[in-house]
């Protein structure tokens, strides 16, 4: 919970510090970005799942 909490936190300091500065948002949009980060979640949990069963 505490690596969540500190996330959110540097995610919002970021957004602000680029809001200020007046510079484009450093992230894709919210949907597509979403998908990205599932998408990497899911590859790593297939590859885990891949040299648990057939990497022995």
């Amino acid at each position: 919970m505490k690596l969540i909490f500190l996330s959110i936190i540097t995610g919002a300091v970021v957004g602000f510090v680029f809001a200020m500065l007046k510079l484009p948002i450093p992230a894709p949009p919210a949907l597509p970005g979403i998908m990205g980060i599932v998408g990497i979640y899911l590859g790593f949990q297939l590859y885990v799942w891949v040299a648990a069963t057939f990497l022995k």
